[in-house]
This record gives structure tokens, sequence and C-alpha cells, in this order.
């Protein structure tokens, strides 16, 4: 038998951050709650907090966390049918989607979509950034309950939803391309003129390039993860970087960026893939996610 009351103590420190922070919100001493997730990893012979600051779970307390996340769900739906079933004297416990996105989605439509949800929905998010054609692994393994992915493929145990494809431009300062692109984008040019790189993940320059030029070209790179830093880099001449045309529309318009080859766009496609045992308890959600999307993406 699994002992709830012991995994909701592991829950509220994976989620305070903290020992003392968990007591706060279940009622209880910070003692108590070290002994009762001590006991719980003797049990088990596993550890499943990694103690710091902030604590954090381990892979096998995430598996126990997102159990836990799933518990709620159904919980809560219980206990709108069965209000009386519910303990007053009981620390609330509001349950928290974990959901995954690529950085470009969070600073161009998903946050509105997240945001509209929130409104009529009890229940709170925390939202992890990864690539795009990386976020589709964190379902796999089971760290979240629903992504934002580049992956066609439905996952396994996963409904999945198009949302429509992220367009991007490859686009640089005037001055920027007046210093390094006065005879053209050429495979020598490129070879000369310093990138904007999200990550080591990040592999649409490259993807544009060879769709673009034909081929791979080795260019120079600033890192930057940060898709408004990647704007701001863009407009103060640091360097050419791929960004989404719903941050860049209007500085294109304004004259202030330009693409260093016109009508050459390079289309994402994404996908909203959900498990689908949660997947009808957040029919709103994955609603709400598509009406946005459809209004923000190609």
């Amino acid at each position: 038998m699994l002992d709830y009351s012991a995994l909701r103590v592991v829950l509220a420190v994976v989620q305070s951050g903290s020992f003392e922070k968990a007591a706060a919100l279940l009622n209880v001493t910070p003692s108590a709650v070290s002994q009762r997730v001590k006991q719980l990893e003797e049990r088990l012979g596993v550890a499943l907090i990694v103690r710091g600051n902030p604590c954090m779970a381990t892979e096998k307390g995430e598996w126990l966390c997102r159990h836990m996340d799933n518990v709620g769900m159904l919980e809560t739906e219980l206990f709108e049918h069965l209000p009386s079933l519910v303990d007053p004297a009981d620390p609330e416990h509001r349950v928290t989607l974990q959901i995954a996105t690529n950085a470009d989605s969070l600073g161009t439509w998903f946050l509105e979509a997240i945001s509209n949800y929130s409104k009529s929905s009890s229940y709170l998010v925390s939202i992890s950034v990864d690539d795009q054609d990386y976020t589709a692994e964190w379902l796999q393994r089971g760290r979240v309950v629903a992504a934002v992915t580049s992956a066609e493929k439905p996952i396994s145990g996963c409904r999945r939803f198009f949302l429509g494809s992220l367009r991007y431009h490859a686009t640089a300062s005037p001055e920027f391309v007046s210093r390094y692109f006065r005879e053209g984008v050429t495979p020598k040019a490129i070879a000369n003129a310093p990138a904007l790189t999200f990550n080591q993940k990040d592999k649409l320059q490259s993807d544009w390039l060879r769709r673009t030029l034909g081929h791979s070209v080795n260019f120079p790179s600033h890192w930057l993860p940060s898709t408004n830093s990647f704007i701001e880099a863009s407009l103060s001449g640091m360097g050419w970087g791929m960004n989404p045309i719903e941050l860049t529309r209007g500085h294109l318009l304004a004259g202030r960026l330009v693409e260093l080859i016109p009508e050459t766009p390079l289309d994402i496609p994404l996908y909203w893939q959900i498990n689908r045992l949660a997947a009808d308890r957040l029919a709103d959600l994955t609603l709400e996610v598509s009406k946005v999307a459809k209004r923000h993406l190609i």
C-alpha cells in the first residue's frame, strides 16, 4: 500500500524547495517532515530528495511527484462532485501541472494560452523550457503531463494535436548586413559573420543555411539563451539570427531589421502532445492552447 500522506510530504518539499517551507504548508514541524521523508526513503531503498538550497527531487522522486500530481487531478475532479469528502481541517493542496515548451513559443504565444487557462482553473502551472526537438523526451520520461514539441510522431501514451508552424526569418540590422554581406549572403560571408545561437541544441541557423544555400556552412557564433536577447542583439548589430516573425514583424516593417535573403522563411511545425490519462481532464487546456496557436502560428 502506498503511504499517500508521506508522498504528499515529498511533493511539498519538492514544490516549495525546502523542508521548512513544506512544514509551514502542511502545518507540521520541519523535523516531522524530515522524519517522514527519511522513513519513506528507507522503506523504498532509494533517495527521493537531493538536500540543498533548493531541495530537488531525484529521478525516482520525480516519478513519485508526477504520480501525486495525477492523483491530485483525480481528487480535484472527485471533490467537485462530492464536496462533502473535503476535510476543512486538511491543508489545501493545489495540483501543479508540469508542462514543457520551447523558449520561442513561450516568448511569443504560449504564455497567452496558459494565462487564459489559469483564469478558469484551480491548477497551478510549472513550465519547463527546452528546444522543441527535445521537449518530447520530457513526456517520454514522464517528467511532464504535456508539451509543445516538433515531434510529429505520437508519443506512446499521449494524444497529439497539430498546432501550426512557428515561422522564423534570418534577420540582422541594416548596419550588420552592410558590414558583412556587401557582396551578398555567400558561404564565404557567412563563415565570417557572427551568428546568434540559443544553446548547443539550437539548429535553426544551420537548418536555414542548408535549405537556403544548399549545404552546411561553419560560422562563428555568440551564445544567448534568451528569446528577447536575440531580438535586442540583432537590433544592436551584434549578429544575425533566426527570429520568430511574431517578434520581428514590426522591426522589419520599420527597417530596423532586414532579412538576410528576402522571402526565405523557415517554418517549424509544432504539436501539442498530452498524456492520454490526463487528456480528458485537461481538455480545456488543450482547447485554449489550440485556440491561441491558431491565431499566432502559420
